[in-house]
């Protein structure tokens, strides 16, 4: 995958979320539904994912002025956004991409994977035929889909040094589009795989390709006195049954 001119990205996984809360109260009880009353977009950061995202601006500014990013880009979502806010306000570059936009889970949103197995059985089995990858469930988006977007963003980046705020698929997906990662390898290190709130992701280019720098790194959290959380999005792990 070739960004021209871009020469370091780097994906900061937005911080706790109150619907990452939910849903692991939800899978552990057993729950069908996600006791969520936001739509996605607007679902905040959670006392901990403000804590997380504060860190991260202390660990921003700390930053050598050639380490920071000469442009920032955002998902939508407020959950990411107020990462952002938290993490570069005012300093570099910046803008909103919806292409950056969590992956649309249609008739699956706000279910549990026992939801899930309760309400669309048929569904389950279309996943298990099609594969975690392509499979794309009514009203809503696969895995594919996304990196379809996020294809076509990365070949938009204006920037050398360009750091995204967004979501857990989007760590895996990154892979994906810029180290090459088959797809089979890719959903099998997904599967056992949560990338924690706050943390980051980053490659630089080397002779032309990327070099995976930092993979789901925490340290700048833990330094400054806050615990990384592993809160599973549902748009990564919806409807694996056995998924965390």
């Amino acid at each position: 995958m070739d960004s021209l001119g871009v020469d370091w990205i780097g994906l900061i996984r937005h911080g706790e979320s109150t619907g990452n809360v939910a849903r692991e109260v939800a899978e552990s009880a057993g729950h069908e539904v996600i006791d969520i009353t936001e739509r996605d977009a607007d679902v905040p950061l959670s006392d901990q994912g403000e804590r997380q995202g504060r860190a991260l601006g202390r660990w921003f500014a700390a930053l050598p002025r050639e380490q920071w990013p000469d442009l920032v880009v955002c998902s939508p979502y407020r959950r990411a956004i107020d990462t952002a806010r938290l993490t570069v306000s005012g300093r570099p570059r910046s803008r909103v991409d919806e292409r950056l936009r969590d992956r649309e889970l249609g008739v699956l949103d706000l279910l549990t994977s026992h939801g899930v197995a309760r309400r669309h059985p048929d569904e389950r089995a279309r996943e298990r035929r099609l594969g975690k990858f392509y499979y794309r469930p009514p009203g809503g988006e696969s895995w594919a889909d996304v990196a379809l977007r996020l294809r076509s963003l990365l070949r938009d980046l204006d920037g050398k040094r360009v750091l995204l705020f967004g979501h857990e698929l989007q760590a895996f997906l990154l892979r994906y589009l810029l180290e090459c990662l088959p797809e089979p390898d890719l959903t099998a290190f997904a599967h056992n795989t949560v990338v924690p709130n706050a943390s980051l992701t980053s490659w630089r280019r080397e002779e032309g390709l990327w070099v995976l720098e930092r993979e789901f790194e925490t340290d700048h959290l833990v330094e400054r006195g806050v615990e990384p959380t592993e809160s599973g999005d549902s748009a990564t792990r919806t409807p694996e049954p056995s998924a965390r």
